[in-house]
Order: structure tokens, then sequence, then C-alpha cells
């Protein structure tokens, strides 16, 4: 099958390209490997080399990378490839804007399409744009196949769209290997962490609207009765951190720093809050939280509360400081960290594969 790939280029502060990072990346490159042919387009969103970048999988997947200061030179030169590529199916992802360009390119190109989505697309800032909303939900509303980063995503869309495709969820995940258990006292040592402290922690967004503010009250009130006890933290700040003299920011680590700091911790935490945001996500971290065989308390949101549901000591309600902080010190005092099966790339790309061979019928 030829496989023409829509894509925006910056995706979870990563570059698609540059760091071969994420879903976007991963599900085409594990397409291709799987035989199929793909021309990925990727939209910058910041000024990146143009034009052809880089060819993978002795010419199976293809990527070109076109600015957005330059809408007019990606629109033309993306339908001079395709018409030149001729495409069995179009693939759309990573915002509203990329799945409603997807479709209207299908349509003149009488083509059928699918869409994946790594995220609920209507809570980010673009779908409030007048008209947006209105032309993503009928962009999947008429795609032969939607995938979903999470079951409760899936059912949202099925709800709020009524796709004529099959809907499926497909969690995104982590490549083998990569997360692992890893030396305790040697990843602390790495990261100049004291080796003897209670450490807790977590990564990513350090954002209020994450539920990070739920976690600092809870820190607060374990830290008053246990002078052993640090939060560590990894990720940007987009919150005021609080002072604490046992608070460590250790800043934006590299992604494969991250294996790293998740063995450093005594539990790990993944925030999340009951939003339009939270209820449909499937945080990435919690897979690579898995991995490496720590203890873990998690918000009871959407698919991760599902996930966990069989762990229910894993899981606190959300911004219920108390009932975090019970939680962690419970893993703290009696660790217990879950034991999930965690699908690779390689899983998801075969379920997409399935996905998209129905669309071309």
């Amino acid at each position: 099958m030829r496989i023409a790939y829509f894509c925006k280029r910056q995706y979870m502060r990563k570059d698609v390209l540059d760091d071969h990072y994420g879903r976007l990346y991963a599900l085409p490159w594990q397409l291709a490997a799987r035989g199929h042919t793909v021309l990925g387009l990727c939209l910058s969103y910041r000024t990146r080399p143009q034009g052809l970048i880089q060819r993978e999988l002795d010419g199976k997947l293809i990527w070109h990378s076109f600015n957005l200061a330059r809408p007019d030179r990606y629109l033309r030169h993306s339908l001079a490839l395709l018409r030149d590529f001729q495409p069995d199916l179009l693939l759309g992802g990573s915002d509203s804007p990329h799945l409603i360009l997807t479709a209207a390119l299908a349509c003149q190109l009488r083509c059928p399409y699918a869409a994946d989505l790594y995220d609920n697309f209507e809570s980010f800032g673009l779908t409030r744009l007048p008209g947006v909303r209105f032309l993503y939900r009928r962009a999947l509303r008429y795609a032969q196949g939607v995938s979903c980063v999470s079951p409760t995503l899936a059912h949202y869309i099925q709800a709020t769209c009524q796709p004529t495709g099959p809907v499926i969820a497909l969690e995104s995940t982590i490549n083998p290997g990569q997360f692992q258990p890893l030396d305790h006292a040697a990843c602390r040592q790495q990261l100049g962490l004291s080796p003897d402290a209670r450490l807790i922690g977590t990564a990513g967004a350090l954002d209020n609207s994450r539920g990070i503010d739920t976690l600092y009250r809870a820190f607060h009130r374990l830290a008053e009765r246990d002078p052993q006890l640090h939060l560590a933290l990894a990720g940007r700040a987009d919150s005021p951190i609080p002072a604490h003299p046992r608070l460590l920011h250790l800043g934006e680590l590299p992604h494969d720093r991250m294996p790293i700091f998740f063995n450093a911790l005594d539990v790990a935490i993944l925030c999340i809050r009951d939003t339009a945001f939270g209820r449909y996500s499937f945080p990435q971290k919690a897979y690579e939280m898995l991995a490496c065989r720590i203890p873990l308390v998690a918000a009871a949101v959407g698919s991760i509360g599902d996930l966990l549901k069989d762990a229910p000591y894993c899981l606190y309600q959300p911004d219920d400081a108390q009932g975090l902080a019970d939680k962690i010190a419970d893993q703290l005092n009696q660790p217990r960290p879950p034991d999930l099966p965690i699908p690779t790339w390689a899983d998801q790309a075969e379920r997409l594969e399935r996905l998209l061979l129905s669309c071309r019928f």
C-alpha cells in the first residue's frame, strides 16, 4: 500500500524528524518496515530546512518538510508530490488543521483517508478559531477509519462525530528496551541526587492545568512528618514551583535520560486532571514508568484509570491532595510496582495496518 502521511513537525517539545520521536515518527516508520511505501509530509511551525529531508528503509519511508511561513508553497508542493506519488490512502494526524487538510486533499484526489489522533484535538487552542471545530468534526465523520490514543477518546469521537468508518483505540507506547529497570543507586549518582533520600517525582508538563499543584500540596503534607522525603521534577515549569529545600527541579532532561530519572525514584507520580484534555489522553510516560518497574501513583482519570483498575493502590482521585499523599505513603512503605503488558510500536503498527487496509474498500 502507498500511504501519504500528514503531520506537524514539532510535537511534545520534540522535532519529529530531528529527534525521531514518538508516535508521529514511530507509526509511519513501522508501517514502512512492514513493507508499505510511506510519503511523510511534515509542516514545521518553526523555521527548519525544507524539501526532501531523508529517505529510510531503502526508500520505503520518504520525509519532506515545509515551513508554515510559506503555506502556499506547502500546499502547492504537497499536491504535486501527491500526484506523483499516487497514494492508495492519505493518513492525517497531529492536530485539527492537518485532519481538515487531509480530508480536503483526499476529496480532490478522490482517494480514501484515515485519521490518527494522539490527543483530543478539540482541547487544543486551534479549535477555538471560527469554523475549525465544525470542519474538524466533519473530517472525522467522513474518514474511512480513525485511530485514537485512548478508548475514552475513541468513545468520544464515536459519540460526537459518528464516523462512517471504524474507530479503534491505539495507545502511544515506547521502543523496546529503551525503558527498563536500572541500578537505583547508579541512577541517583548520575543525576546528583541523594542516595539516602526517600525520593518521589514526576516528569513532563509541570503545569497546574495538569494537576501538578495537587502533587505540591501532597508533598508538603508528607514532608512535614518525613525529613527524608524529597520531590524531584523533570520538565519545563509552566506554573510556579513552590520553594522548599527538598523540592528539586532538574529542568528538561533529554529523552534518553528519562529512564535514569525514573529509576532513581522510589515512587513515580502521574498527575492528570479531569478536564477535556485529561479524560481523553493516554500519557506515554505511563508506559515509560511501568517499563522501569517502579512503584507508581496516578490520577484515576480516563484511560489511565482504566489501565490501572486492577491496581487500586496506585490510583488517587484528581485534585485530592490528601488522597494522593496517602497513596504515595502506602507505596513508599509497601512498594508494589504494577506488572502490566506493554505493547510495542510494531504491535501498534500492525493494528493500524489492519485499519488502513479496511479503508481501501
